[in-house]
């Protein structure tokens, strides 16, 4: 049976992406179930397959036991540790919520270590005040920021400045004369748990395009009775978990269920609202976050391409 899994996914000629795989920090690359190519190891709840394996270093292995027939299995560690976390020869604590530079924030849950970026990635088109834009570190700040080159940047902010762009401002709104484009959100990093959804829009007051994100719950965990409906209600209210930060709210919100035959159910109809969470120490974030209206039973499921 594995030998079939095994084929099925290592179907085809082997071909590799130009550039490897940028994986956050403490995360390695290996090489795949296929000796095709290199990826980013599989963490802890993680979903995995015979192609796309756990983090063999941490000792994790992929657990099958809650799948159901085909369906990839989830990165559980094979020994009970300690549950600290080891990241360039410091320790850290269950649960700690620390930043191994700059540019990322980090937490140690169950032995692994998960980051999110603090940096955005956004996309800058050339316009006619800045036909050669750069991203550059200024000194003293962390972040790569745009300048325009063999250009006076101080000219460039006075210009969209007097263009009426509030170049500091974070708002989700164009300008009256903005021509809206935006790409669909992608699907759900997570095929259950917390995950993360982008796009790529010029919904900003700027009308420039730019990656946006939004956290994302298709289904807890926890849930994975295969009679559930395709659309489910919270039993009980709920505060979101992100980061060692709570929802300041409680919600009641929809999940996807799963299909009775072998088809996979994911959201179909979707709705993005700002959630505020509040963090250890007094601290309050604002995140984006998909609500569910409704699901969808289908056969192009996540699992038959690169994200299980």
């Amino acid at each position: 049976f594995i030998s079939q899994v095994c084929s099925q996914l290592c179907r085809g000629p082997c071909y590799c992406p130009w550039t490897l795989p940028r994986c956050p920090p403490g995360v390695p690359l290996v090489m795949d179930g296929c000796r095709c190519c290199q990826i980013c190891a599989r963490q802890q709840g993680e979903s995995c397959n015979m192609k796309y394996l756990c983090d063999q270093r941490r000792g994790l292995r992929c657990d099958y036991s809650a799948s159901f027939p085909g369906a990839p299995g989830v990165c559980v560690c094979e020994y009970s540790s300690d549950s600290n976390c080891e990241l360039n020869g410091v320790r850290y604590k269950e649960g700690q919520v620390f930043q191994p530079s700059c540019k990322f924030q980090c937490r140690c849950s169950d032995g692994g270590i998960t980051c999110v970026p603090l940096c955005s990635e956004d996309v800058r088109l050339p316009t006619p005040d800045c036909p050669n834009p750069q991203r550059v570190v200024q000194p003293g700040k962390c972040c790569r920021e745009w300048i325009c080159e063999k250009m006076d940047n101080n000219l460039f902010q006075d210009a969209m400045a007097a263009s009426g762009v509030d170049t500091q401002s974070q708002g989700l709104y164009p300008p009256y004369n903005c021509i809206e484009q935006s790409s669909e959100w992608s699907a759900c990093s997570n095929t259950c748990g917390m995950g993360v959804s982008t796009r790529v829009s010029n919904r900003n007051r700027a009308c420039r395009l730019e990656t946006q994100s939004r956290l994302c719950i298709v289904r807890p965990c926890q849930d994975r009775s295969r009679n559930t409906p395709a659309v489910n209600l919270s039993p009980r209210p709920v505060r979101f978990v992100h980061q060692g930060c709570l929802s300041a709210q409680t919600f009641q919100p929809k999940y996807c269920g799963t299909c009775a035959d072998s088809r996979c159910c994911t959201p179909y109809q979707t709705r993005t609202a700002t959630v505020e969470f509040q963090c250890p120490g007094g601290r309050t974030l604002q995140h984006l976050m998909m609500f569910i209206d409704s699901c969808v039973c289908h056969y192009n499921c996540p699992q038959a391409h690169a994200t299980v």
